[in-house]
C-alpha cells in the first residue's frame, strides 16, 4: 500500500489520495472498469482479466485471453436507466487489436465475438439506455451495433484512425476524434454534423458528461480542454511534459480525471486543478471513476493498476468548518471557539451536505444527519442504494438523489415522499436542475428541457392542477425561494439565452406568468432565509432585494436592485452560497471569495413578514436609501397596507401614486379598494374579476373606460343590460377629442338605438355610487355587530 505525499492550496476543497498500486499485470495495462463502488475489472498486453476486490484486497484472475487478443478498451454493459435495473448487467465489451470485440460475462466467458474492424478496435462504448453499442477503429470507421452485437448502421468512414468515441447526453448523437478535429454526428441521417478544430496534436481521449453537458478532450498536444456542446471552448490548460493520455468525468459531472506519464490529475469541472500526483506507473491509458464517484481506477503502461480516492473536500456554513479528512472521518472545526470534533462513519464517505443547522452524511448504505448543536449523537437511517448523487436541504427536510429516484426525509430520518414525474431521469439531475424548498421540489425535465416539474414536497404529487410550468425556450437552471407560504413561492430560472425570470410556483387565474428581470445572467442564489437573489450578471454582482416587486410594480423593479462592479470576481465566477449576509464566490482559478450584503434589506424583509410597518418605517428613515424606501412601497402593496405605501412612495418621489393611494382611500367599499389596488400592480382581470363577484358591475365597466378598453366595457354592459349609454357616450366623448371618427361596427349598431344624455348618465352613475356607499356602510354595521356577538358569548 502506498501513501503518496500531497500537495494542494487550502482554498481547494478536494484532492487525491493515491492508496493502491498495484502491479498484478506482468505487462501493460490498457483498460479498466467499475463493477460496484469496490470492484474493478482490468486488461492488458498479459491476456489477462483480472477482477480487484477493494474491501479485502484480493485480486483473481477471472479468465486468460486468447493470445491473439491484445484489449485496448473495456466498458460494462449500464446497470440502471432512470431507476430500472438492466437485465444485461453482467456484461461488459472488450475491444481489441485484432478487429474484433468480444462480449464477456462477469464470470469471464466470452459470450461472444464478432469482427467489427479492419485493424485493431479502439474503442467501444455503450450508450446510456443499454441499447445500443458503438465501436471505432483504425480503418476509421465508426459502427453502431445492437445490445447483442449485430450491425445496426456503420455511421462514419474516414481516412484517419478515430481514437477515441462518446455517447450525447441523451444518446441520439456521439461525439468522435478525427486528427486534430472533433466531430458531433446525430443518428438521425440528414442531421447537421458540428465540427471544429480542437487541438495542435492528434486527439487521443474524449468523454461527454450527461449531467453538465460539457465535452472533455486531451491529446497529443499534451493539454485537455472542456467544452461545451455547441464546440465553444470553455477551459484549455497549459501544456503538460506529456500527451493526454487519457480522460474521464465522474458520474455527477463536478470532477473529471486527467492521465498522462506517470501524471494523475483531478480537476474542477470548470477546468482548474484540484490536485495533482506524482505516481510512477508510466503512462496512464485509461481512467474510470467508481458509479459513487468517490474513487479512481487508472490503468498503467508500467503494468500497475492505480486507485485513488477524493479525500480533504471542504464543507462551510456560518461558524462551522467541516473536512473530509479521510474515507470514513470527518473533522468538525468552529471557527468562533476553535472547538474540534472528529465524526467516524462505517462505510466510506459519498456525498455531504451541511445547510440550515444540519449535517447530512450519505456513505455507501447509511446516512448520518448531525445537528450543529450536538455532534456526538447523529441519527443514523440505511439507505437503499450506496449510489447517492446528489443532497439538497431547505430548512424542515433534506432530499436524496440517486440512481433509483428523489427521497425526501426529514431531518427526524422519516422518509416523507418520493416524489415521480413523467419521464423521470434521476442521473442526470444536478443543483442547476432540481431545486427544494420547505414546500416544494421543482424539477426540469429531461425530454424537454422548456418544461418545469412543480411537486408538493409533503405529498409527492404535482401541485395545483398538476400542469407543469412551461417556459418558451430551454431551462438551464432552476432555483427555489425559501421563505414564505406556498402560495407566495418564486421559482427563479436562467435559461438558454441567460436571461433571468422569476415565476410563481403557484397558478392563479388562466395564465401562470413567467416575468424577465435580468439579462446575461450566469450564476445565481438565494439567500437561506430571506427572499433576496443574487446573481452574476455579465459584468457586475446583482442583487436583488425584493423580486416580487415585479408582480406589484413594475417600474420600481430597478430601484430594489443593488449592483457593483464583478472585476474583481475574474472571468466566469460562480456562486456558490448566500448565507446570512454573506455571498460566497468560486472564481475561475478554484479559490474562493467573500462579498457581504447590506444587512437592512434582510431587517426590512424581517420587519415586513412580522406586520412591524412602524418598524419597517423607522428603518427606512435611518437608511436614507432610495432602494430600501422601493422595497417598503412594494411590500407594502403586496400587503395591502396603504398607509405605509404612501409614505414609502412620498420618499421616492413617485407623487401620481401617492395621489392614486390617496383616491384608493378614499373609496367606499372594500371590493373597490381591492380592484383598484390591483390596478395599481396591473392585474385588470382579477380587478375587474372582484369587482363583477361583488355584483359592482358599473364601477368594472369604469375600470375599461379608463383603461380605453372600449370594446370589453360595451361588452360588460351588454351582457349585464346596464350603462350601455355611458359607455357610448364616454365614447364619443373620447372621439371628438381626439378628433375621429367612429369606424367600430358594433359601436355605431348601438348608438342607432340608443340615446345618449349625459344627465340621466350622471344621474345613473351617482345612484351606482350611493348604493355602493350605503352597502358598505352595512357590511360594516354587520361586521361589528357580529364582532359584539362574538364578544358577548364569550
Amino acid at each position: 500500500m502506498l501513501h503518496n505525499g500531497i500537495n494542494f492550496f487550502q482554498c481547494l476543497p478536494y484532492c487525491v489520495s493515491i492508496f493502491f498500486n498495484f502491479t498484478a499485470h506482468k505487462e501493460l495495462v490498457s483498460c479498466v472498469g467499475w463493477t460496484t463502488a469496490d470492484e474493478l475489472y482490468s486488461s492488458g498486453d498479459d491476456h489477462q482479466i483480472l477482477k480487484w476486490n477493494l474491501l479485502t484486497n484480493e485480486t483473481i484472475q477471472v479468465v486468460r485471453l486468447a493470445e491473439e487478443i491484445y484489449p485496448i478498451d473495456l466498458h460494462w454493459f449500464p446497470k440502471t436507466t432512470g431507476g430500472k435495473k438492466q437485465i444485461q448487467a453482467e456484461i461488459f465489451v472488450l475491444t481489441s487489436t485484432d478487429g474484433k470485440f468480444h462480449l464477456i460475462s462477469k464470470t469471464g466467458r466470452v459470450e461472444k465475438s464478432v469482427e467489427a474492424h479492419r485493424g485493431a478496435v479502439l474503442a467501444g462504448r455503450w450508450n446510456y439506455e443499454g441499447t445500443a453499442l458503438v465501436t471505432v477503429g483504425e480503418d476509421g470507421q465508426i459502427k453502431i451495433w445492437s445490445k447483442t452485437g449485430m450491425l445496426r448502421s456503420t455511421m462514419v468512414q474516414q481516412g484517419t484512425p478515430v481514437y477515441s468515441v462518446a455517447w450525447g447526453p441523451d444518446s441520439d448523437k456521439i461525439l468522435y476524434t478525427l486528427g486534430k478535429q472533433l466531430i458531433i454526428k446525430p443518428l438521425q441521417p440528414n442531421a447537421k454534423v458540428l465540427q471544429w478544430k480542437a487541438h495542435d496534436g492528434v486527439i487521443l481521449k474524449v468523454d461527454w458528461n450527461t449531467v453538465n453537458d460539457l465535452i472533455l478532450s486531451g491529446g497529443e498536444d499534451c493539454k485537455y480542454k472542456v467544452w461545451d456542446s455547441y464546440g465553444r471552448l470553455l477551459y484549455c490548460s497549459q501544456a503538460h511534459d506529456y500527451p493526454i493520455t487519457s480522460v474521464a468525468w465522474a458520474s455527477d459531472g463536478q470532477l473529471f480525471a486527467v492521465g498522462s506519464f506517470n501524471t494523475l490529475r483531478l480537476c474542477d469541472k470548470t477546468g482548474w486543478s484540484y490536485a495533482l500526483e506524482k505516481p510512477n506507473t508510466g503512462s496512464v491509458f485509461n481512467i474510470a471513476w467508481s458509479v459513487d464517484g468517490t474513487q479512481i481506477a487508472g490503468a498503467c503502461g508500467n503494468g500497475h493498476v492505480i486507485f485513488a480516492h477524493i479525500i480533504e473536500q471542504h464543507w462551510e456554513w456560518k461558524n462551522f468548518e467541516i473536512t473530509l479528512t479521510k474515507r470514513r472521518s470527518m473533522q468538525v472545526r468552529n471557527v468562533l471557539n476553535d472547538a474540534l470534533d472528529v465524526l467516524e462513519f462505517r462505510d466510506r464517505v459519498i456525498k455531504a451536505s451541511l445547510s440550515h443547522e444540519h449535517l447530512v452524511v450519505v456513505t455507501s448504505l447509511q446516512c448520518y444527519v448531525y445537528s450543529t448543536k450536538n455532534w456526538n449523537t447523529p441519527l443514523v437511517f440505511d439507505l437503499k442504494e450506496g449510489t447517492v448523487s446528489l443532497v439538497l436541504q431547505a430548512e424542515r427536510h433534506f432530499l436524496l438523489l440517486d440512481g433509483a429516484g428523489i427521497y425526501l426525509y426529514s431531518y427526524e430520518g422519516r422518509l416523507i415522499s418520493s416524489p415521480k414525474f413523467p419521464g423521470m431521469r434521476t442521473d442526470i439531475l444536478s443543483s442547476q436542475t432540481i431545486s427544494l424548498s420547505n414546500d416544494t421540489i421543482a424539477v426540469r425535465d429531461k425530454t424537454d428541457d422548456k418544461v418545469i416539474y412543480l411537486i408538493d414536497a409533503i405529498s409527492g404529487k404535482p401541485l395545483g392542477d398538476g400542469k407543469p410550468l412551461v417556459h418558451k425556450i430551454e431551462v438551464m437552471e432552476v432555483a427555489l425561494d425559501q421563505f414564505g407560504s406556498q402560495n407566495e413561492r418564486k421559482v427563479a430560472i436562467i435559461d438558454k439565452n441567460r436571461d433571468l425570470y422569476i415565476a410563481s410556483v403557484r397558478r392563479f387565474g388562466k395564465e401562470q406568468k413567467i416575468i424577465k428581470i435580468g439579462t446575461m445572467v450566469h450564476s445565481i442564489a438565494w439567500n437561506d432565509k430571506i427572499n433576496i437573489l443574487c446573481g452574476m450578471q455579465n459584468t457586475h454582482f446583482v442583487v436583488w432585494y425584493y423580486p416580487n416587486t415585479i408582480y406589484v410594480d413594475k417600474e420600481l423593479l430597478s430601484k430594489t436592485v443593488f449592483e457593483k462592479d464583478a472585476s474583481e470576481f475574474g472571468k466566469s465566477p460562480q456562486i456558490v452560497n448566500y448565507v446570512g449576509n454573506q455571498v460566497t464566490v468560486r472564481r475561475a482559478n478554484g479559490s474562493l471569495i467573500y462579498t457581504s450584503i447590506s444587512p437592512y434589506p434582510a431587517i426590512l424583509h424581517e420587519y415586513v413578514s412580522a406586520s412591524r410597518w412602524d418598524d419597517a418605517v423607522r428603518l427606512c428613515r435611518f437608511v436614507k436609501e432610495q432602494a430600501m424606501w422601493s422595497c417598503l412601497a412594494a411590500m407594502a402593496i403586496a400587503h395591502k397596507d396603504l398607509m405605509t405605501a404612501e409614505v414609502a412612495y412620498a420618499a421616492i418621489g413617485e407623487i401620481d401614486k401617492v395621489q392614486y393611494i390617496n383616491f384608493i382611500k378614499d373609496l367606499p367599499s372594500k371590493e373597490s379598494r381591492m380592484a383598484h389596488l390591483l390596478l395599481l400592480t396591473g392585474n385588470v382581470q382579477d380587478a375587474e374579476g372582484i369587482l363583477i363577484q361583488a355584483g359592482l358591475i358599473y364601477q368594472a365597466i369604469q375600470v375599461n373606460i379608463n383603461l380605453f378598453n372600449w370594446d370589453r366595457a360595451l361588452e360588460l354592459a351588454v351582457k349585464y343590460k346596464t350603462h350601455v349609454d355611458t359607455v357610448l357616450a364616454y365614447r364619443k366623448k373620447f372621439l371628438k377629442d381626439f378628433q375621429k371618427e367612429e369606424t367600430s361596427k358594433r359601436f355605431l349598431q348601438y348608438a342607432e338605438g340608443v340615446e345618449v344624455n349625459w344627465e340621466k348618465i350622471q344621474a345613473k352613475i351617482e345612484m351606482e355610487i350611493s348604493k355602493e356607499r350605503e352597502r358598505a356602510a352595512t357590511n360594516t354595521n354587520l361586521n361589528s355587530t357580529g364582532s359584539r356577538n362574538t364578544h358577548v358569548n364569550r
